[in-house]
């Protein structure tokens, strides 16, 4: 299999502070790749190295087995597109010029739009449902809509792979359903790889064919969502008790949280 992220003993500090420690793992070309983890254990860090945005200080990366190091922020971005959480409520562009802002890595020396740029852009939008929207601005929208934006702008990059940095967060549950299955639509329809930053334990299960499980700078566990959520993992990692059974719409491993009025009536 096509590797298209290639991770050895990555170290990073910030600081004096050891943020992600000795770091190995392999995403293949087409995977659905979810990084779950308490707060604070290096998620972001890690997605934004692999990114470019932070500057690798210790070990190697590989991008289509082609070192980090040897890419031009340019030739990064045809390659790479990275989803943020969410911009600014206050974003003060039309959504169309945002989603525009994708082609930017194969725009001339003068920065002009092309009707293929545009062509690309719209096709972005009917492909993330929004396209309704496009003469509207940023400032205007709800948080849903603002993220399948965002998710467009990604798709107008074509790249071959996406990062996004818990897309979900804050969203109803109708609208992080919607954002889950569009990036599995990216992922089978157009063989793109996906690597995604996620709190929703139970998300990342029914979607993710690899987790990567960080706890405190390292690597607690990876594998399927099977391997990774276990009883002994999670509660080593989150520091809770928790029930693991199987989720009644497919097979998957469902996580349920366990109260600590509960614990204390069972003892």
């Amino acid at each position: 299999m096509t590797s298209a992220i290639k991770i050895k003993n990555l170290d990073y500090y910030y600081d004096n502070y050891h943020v992600l420690k000795n770091i190995d793992f392999t995403v293949q070309k087409g995977d659905f790749f979810i990084i779950i983890g308490p707060n604070g254990s290096g998620k972001t860090t890690l997605i934004k190295i692999i990114a470019g945005i932070f500057k690798q200080q210790k070990g190697n990366i590989f991008v289509f087995d082609k070192s980090l190091k040897s890419y031009s922020r340019k030739k990064l971005a045809k390659k790479i597109a990275l989803v943020p959480q969410m911009v600014s409520a206050d974003f003060p562009f039309t959504v169309m010029e945002l989603v525009l802002m994708g082609r930017s890595p194969y725009l001339g020396l003068l920065g002009l739009d092309k009707q293929e740029d545009l062509k690309i852009a719209k096709q972005a939008l009917f492909f993330t449902g929004v396209e309704e929207l496009m003469n509207r601005r940023m400032d205007h929208l709800s948080g849903g809509e603002r993220q399948r934006i965002l998710i467009a702008k990604a798709i107008c990059q074509e790249t071959e792979i996406i990062l996004l940095d818990e897309p979900t967060a804050a969203l109803d549950l109708a609208h992080q359903i919607r954002i889950m299955d569009l990036m599995e639509q990216l992922q089978q329809k157009k063989n793109v790889t996906i690597i995604m930053i996620s709190h929703d334990i139970n998300l990342a299960a029914m979607y993710g064919n690899r987790l990567l499980l960080l706890d405190n700078g390292k690597i607690a566990s990876i594998g399927s969502p099977a391997d990774v959520l276990t009883f002994k993992n999670l509660e080593k990692t989150y520091g809770c008790k928790v029930l693991i059974d199987k989720n009644p719409v497919g097979q998957y491993p469902r996580v349920n949280l366990v109260p600590q009025k509960f614990i204390k009536e069972s003892k």
